[in-house]
């Protein structure tokens, strides 16, 4: 049954079943990216075509080499246009309105889609047949790439473009769902933190997320999914033989990828999350926050698979402007047990914890927040006191739902 899933949605989750191309996959090393798979099994699909590909500095085979060099290099296809997503094509800023530019390597235009003219970039779209995908997204709802990823495939429909996503693994393995789920879709254009109705930690790629994106917001494009060989579901990033490349500046190692569910919720408070640190997201803190006294008031049913411990660190010219250049006192998170460790229920409990240790000190940003959480609930719920455990139970009727909704769309 996974077997016949999986052909139906690499072939295409299209808008009519004369746009399905089949994707063999063929045993090769470990694990190999969608890029590697597209290449060396798949290469039909672009043989002849003028090619469009939104990507960073993630988009790489096992070797480290760029998409952007490995598709010159290709015979029958030609490279003529470049887009970036949040952070830029380099992947290291972290600031509003990146301009367009150029690739200094191949010289080719890079059209920004996180600041540059959307009108200018998708009218770029005239000289290309197809539009390729390779964005290394991190398993999280709050990641922006899945969003950028929604609005060229929108753009690609209305040109009646093919759309190829080039599939990378779930960095936190693809079994786990954690967190709240939001309620209903959004737009991507004003839902850009989270617009799909997915659980916090949702447990699936960009190719199945692409899948997902098609559907529900009815965009009708003309997608296939080249899937990455080698890699399952129960496998974490540093079982495969890709290279860690940093998907965002803050985003250091798998570490900080793995507590990023829970700890991004602290990007809507008055606490720290260490940007600006070498350890962005393994620590929270605050000028005035005291380790021993949040650790007092925590919640353990919510300390599994973690191990906590009172820190102090000083961020250097944060991009979210938390204290810069002040001593935090704080707590560091190391995770000790990856297949039980939930990051979005320590979270909470973190939350009320610090909440009921410094009552005047402590402060939601609300609308910041509710982005995050997918709404006003889950705030409401520790400003009225409710205990963590009972507000992570509540989750547990949404995410047997989003579970079983998720399902047609999974791909390994």
């Amino acid at each position: 049954m996974r077997a016949h899933h999986l052909i139906w949605l690499v072939c295409g989750v299209c808008c009519s079943a004369a746009g399905r191309s089949r994707v063999s996959l063929s045993p090769a090393a470990p694990v190999r990216p969608g890029i590697e798979v597209l290449l060396s099994d798949s290469a039909h699909l672009i043989a002849g075509k003028r090619l469009g590909l939104l990507t960073n500095n993630t988009g790489i085979d096992h070797l480290g080499r760029r998409d952007v060099d490995l598709l010159r290099r290709t015979r029958d296809a030609r490279l003529t246009v470049l887009f970036s997503p949040e952070h830029g094509f380099l992947g290291r800023e972290d600031r509003m309105g990146l301009p367009d530019s150029r690739d200094s390597v191949t010289g080719l235009p890079i059209y920004s889609l996180y600041g540059g003219s959307r009108t200018t970039a998708y009218g770029a779209l005239d000289s290309t047949d197809v539009v390729l995908i390779d964005l290394q997204d991190i398993g999280a709802r709050y990641y922006t790439y899945p969003a950028t990823l929604a609005q060229l495939m929108r753009a690609a429909a209305h040109a009646r473009k093919r759309v190829i996503v080039l599939d990378r693994p779930d960095p936190l393995g693809g079994d786990a769902v954690q967190g709240n789920v939001r309620a209903h879709a959004g737009d991507p254009d004003s839902a850009f933190v989270g617009f799909l109705p997915i659980a916090m930690r949702h447990g699936m790629t960009l190719g199945e997320l692409a899948g997902m994106t098609n559907d529900v917001l009815g965009i009708g494009a003309d997608l296939v999914v080249v899937p990455v060989a080698g890699w399952s579901r129960s496998m974490f990033y540093d079982q495969t033989n890709i290279p860690w490349v940093k998907p965002s500046p803050n985003m250091p190692d798998l570490e900080s990828a793995f507590h990023y569910p829970g700890t991004c919720l602290f990007e809507g408070t008055n606490v720290s999350v260490g940007r600006g640190t070498g350890t962005a997201f393994q620590v929270i803190g605050a000028p005035w926050l005291d380790p021993d006294s949040v650790l007092a008031r925590l919640d353990s049913a919510a300390v599994v698979g973690v191990a906590l411990q009172a820190t102090a660190f000083t961020p250097i010219a944060p991009t979210d402007g938390k204290y810069g250049g002040v001593i935090l006192h704080g707590l560091r998170l190391r995770v000790t047990d990856r297949t039980h460790y939930d990051a979005t229920k320590l979270a909470i409990a973190l939350l009320a914890a610090i909440r009921a240790a410094h009552p005047s000190q402590f402060q939601f940003r609300n609308d910041s927040f509710d982005r995050l959480a997918a709404g006003h609930e889950l705030r409401q719920q520790i400003e009225a006191g409710r205990r963590p455990s009972e507000i992570s139970q509540e989750w547990e009727r949404d995410l047997a739902r989003f579970r079983e909704f998720r399902g047609k769309y999974l791909i390994y």
